[in-house]
């Protein structure tokens, strides 16, 4: 009996063994680690099983799970790994794997979840991915995956749930085989090359709830029993080139359509009635119509919302019919842009605002003065005459086009000076009067000094400051100047809420380009939803942030205007500064006050940094001592909207910053809440912020809360562990106040070291009530 079982002993450790070396040849075969997972964490002087990464089964202690998501990690995948026989989950996505996948992975009999996704692999799709007989999940989607797609995949995968290869370089055509997967719920495939006919054959697939192969080269038309399957949510067949019509009948049997996208296919054909059945569709999109529609009824449809801004791009629209819904917000300007617009009827809605006018007749052949009666249109926001020959002064009378935030007079003939009465227009946000000839003195202060060079350049006689790239002003003109310089400031300074602007120092495109080695990569510090942040050194030496905008994506230029709009009225110890900004049509940026330590995200996450109780306190009060000013000492209350660890900046003194304004709202005198279609970081969101877009500083207050749990916890909400109906929230508020040390960061507190009572009570007193991150400090 001692024998059979020392046999046993020793078979086992020699199957964790052989885990353990097919492990070590994998962190072997990376190049770089760059947060020194691997490097710190995979070492022989610990159990495999307590290996980062790394889960093993309770009954035989074998490596079960492998899983490197989102460790930033660089390599190849060693055969080595077909070792692993008792592996289920297998996990390399979101990292910079690249090479082929080792044929001896065909050997993982027991894999049910396979990821592979945002990597570089190359080469053929290998045929054994579909002989793993478990397999329920397959995500090989974003990397240069070529050839056609395996049949085996197909015909043996019976218990397939969903596969994703989206994003690679597969070509051939989508086989009949398809069909036999009847338990699959989700098949991605666009964004690949694959031609051919969609089989008929996806009617057998009665539990499919997402189909998205847009952006291919599929013809033919679309079986009609894609859409008589009952559980659909998403179908996605865009930029392809489907013919054919729409089935009549095509809304019947689709009670759980979501999403439905066709645009830029060859379909032919009218818009079925019946689409009106799919009760739960909220995003249709059926083809370019911008140049056809002409008339357009949606009235007592219920519509809530706003009005997107994209409407006026339906440039042959004749009748708009919206009315008797609930459309909010604004009526956007840019219904100026449908031209054969004969009715719009918006009425019985809840529009707020003004009437927007607008004027565009750039690139004509207009010429003659601009009457001065223009003045009188004191609700034009947007006005655009640029590449004409209109000559002339411009017209004193436009000090009085109050809403104006659009003003193009480029590329004319107009001669004078520049009115000193535009510094009036307080909600200017793009001015350009370049190559005219106009003279004389760039006026000083006000909103007309916070534009670049690029608005004043080929007027030969102009004359200013330096950093607009003109000559020096006359001595004669000196002492007028300074006068209406001092006018300009002391106006300022009756302003309260706009002072900061007058500290601003004016930076042009090519010293930014400079200061930043031409935006190169390596001075490329961070990305986010809306642009990109470089770091950048200017002429004096100093050190700065650079945040340039994507003016391609949606949101870009509303994120610019929003950060602007709130950084020129606030000024905190807990704020990052903003120094400058530079704007022109096509370039929009930000220059900040550069945070060396990085974010407190980067602190809590890497294995490199480390943060003790204190710090982590001393950066919570902080960020608290923000909001106070933000929601309370502001002329405007002010609602960040997106307060999380990636935006709580670090100075060198580890002093905690609040930045990234660009989805946040100023509320008016009256409101204490307001309504948006902006969304924020789902897990930071206060409940009634994602669920009816109503935003107060409440919501900044629940995100708080959130925050400083994820700093004690070094859980953030997202997490995997937190799914169904359990929340970081719950999560913390059931271990108190007893089972604190459960949840805390392990990090902060181990049983028998110094002070551990001390740390303990300083963590304990730190609780949460009612849900909205109202957080005491105990003595």
């Amino acid at each position: 009996m001692a024998s059979f079982s020392l046999a046993v002993a020793v078979v086992r450790s020699n199957n964790i063994t052989t885990d353990q070396s097919a492990l070590l040849a994998l962190k072997a075969h990376i190049t770089d680690d760059p947060y020194n997972f691997l490097t710190s964490n995979w070492s022989t002087s610990t159990s495999v099983c307590n290996w980062i990464g790394i889960s093993c089964g309770a009954k035989h202690q074998r490596v079960t799970a492998l899983n490197l998501t989102h460790m930033g990690l660089t390599g190849t995948i060693p055969p080595h790994v077909g070792n692993l026989s008792f592996l289920t989950h297998l996990s390399f996505r979101n990292n910079s794997f690249h090479g082929s996948l080792p044929n001896q992975l065909a050997s993982l009999r027991r894999l049910e979840v396979v990821s592979f996704g945002m990597n570089n692999f190359s080469g053929e799709l290998p045929s054994w991915l579909g002989f793993f007989p478990k397999l329920q999940v397959l995500y090989a989607y974003s990397n240069s995956f070529s050839g056609s797609i395996p049949l085996s995949l197909y015909s043996n995968a019976s218990s397939l749930q969903i596969i994703h290869l989206g994003e690679n370089m597969l070509s051939g055509m989508i086989p009949r085989s398809l069909g036999n997967c009847t338990s699959l719920k989700e098949i991605h495939l666009d964004d690949n090359y694959l031609t051919g006919e969609l089989p008929l054959e996806i009617g057998n697939l009665q539990n499919l709830m997402e189909i998205t192969l847009a952006n291919n080269s599929l013809t033919g038309t679309i079986p009609n029993a894609i859409f008589n399957i009952s559980t659909i949510e998403v179908i996605s067949l865009y930029l392809n080139q489907f013919s054919g019509q729409l089935p009549l009948s095509i809304g019947h049997w689709l009670p759980n359509l979501k999403e439905l996208y066709l645009w830029d296919n060859e379909l032919k054909g009218i818009i079925p009635n019946s689409i009106s059945n799919a009760s739960k569709l909220t995003q249709l999109e059926l083809g370019n119509l911008s140049t056809s529609l002409e008339e357009f009824f949606a009235f007592n449809c219920n519509i809530k919302g706003i009005i997107p801004v994209g409407i006026g791009n339906l440039s042959n629209m004749m009748a708009l019919h919206l009315e008797d819904n609930e459309l909010a917000g604004p009526i956007p300007s840019t219904v100026g842009g449908m031209r054969n617009l004969q009715g719009l009827f918006l009425q019985h809605n809840r529009l707020q605002g003004s009437i927007p006018i607008d004027i565009d007749l750039s690139w004509n052949q207009l010429s003659g003065d601009i009457p001065t009666s223009i003045g009188g249109l004191d609700s034009l926001a947007n006005l655009s005459i640029a590449h004409n020959k209109f000559q002339g002064p411009i017209p004193q009378s436009f000090d009085k086009l109050i809403s104006m935030v659009f003003l193009d007079l480029s590329h004319n003939n107009f001669s004078g000076v520049i009115p000193k009465s535009l510094m009036e227009l307080k909600y200017l946000k793009y001015f350009n009067v370049s190559f005219n000839r106009l003279q004389g003195e760039i006026p000083f202060g006000g909103v007309i000094g916070k534009f670049s060079a690029q608005s004043f350049m080929g007027n030969e006689a102009l004359c200013g400051p330096p950093q607009l790239q003109v000559p020096p002003c006359k001595s004669s003109n000196i002492g007028h100047s300074k006068t209406d310089a001092e006018r300009d400031m002391n106006k300022l300074k009756i302003q309260g809420d706009l002072l900061p602007l007058a500290t601003w120092r004016r930076i042009s495109y090519f010293e930014l380009e400079l200061a930043t080695y031409g935006f190169s990569e390596s001075n490329l510090v961070g990305k986010g939803s809306f642009g990109s942040v470089y770091r950048g050194t200017l002429s004096d030496r100093s050190s700065v942030a650079v945040k340039v905008f994507n003016l391609n994506i949606e949101g870009g230029f509303k994120s610019f205007e929003a950060e602007c709009d709130v950084l020129c009225r606030i000024r905190h110890r807990n704020l990052v500064r903003i120094i400058s900004s530079c704007s022109s049509m096509d370039f929009k940026a930000l220059v900040l006050e550069f945070m060396p330590k990085g974010s407190l995200k980067k602190w809590l996450y890497s294995h490199n940094y480390f943060l003790d109780i204190q710090q982590r306190l001393n950066m919570m009060i902080d960020v608290a001592s923000a909001l106070e000013y933000l929601h309370h000492g502001c002329p405007l209350p002010v609602v960040h909207c997106d307060l999380k660890p990636n935006n709580i900046l670090l100075n060198k003194d580890m002093v905690a910053h609040v930045s990234d304004f660009g989805i946040s709202k100023l509320l008016g005198d009256e409101d204490s809440m307001t309504q948006t279609m902006t969304l924020a970081t789902i897990g930071y969101m206060a409940p009634e912020y994602g669920s009816q877009g109503i935003i107060s500083t409440r919501g900044d207050v629940y995100s708080y809360g959130i925050l400083l749990m994820e700093t004690f916890t070094r859980k953030s909400p997202t997490d995997e562990m937190f799914d169904g109906e359990m929340s970081l929230n719950r999560w913390v508020k059931e271990s108190l106040p007893h089972a604190v040390i459960e949840v805390v960061d392990a990090n902060l507190l181990k049983r028998g070291e110094d002070y551990f009572t001390a740390k303990l009570d300083c963590i304990s007193s730190i609780h949460y009530e009612n849900g909205y991150g109202l957080f005491n400090r105990g003595s």
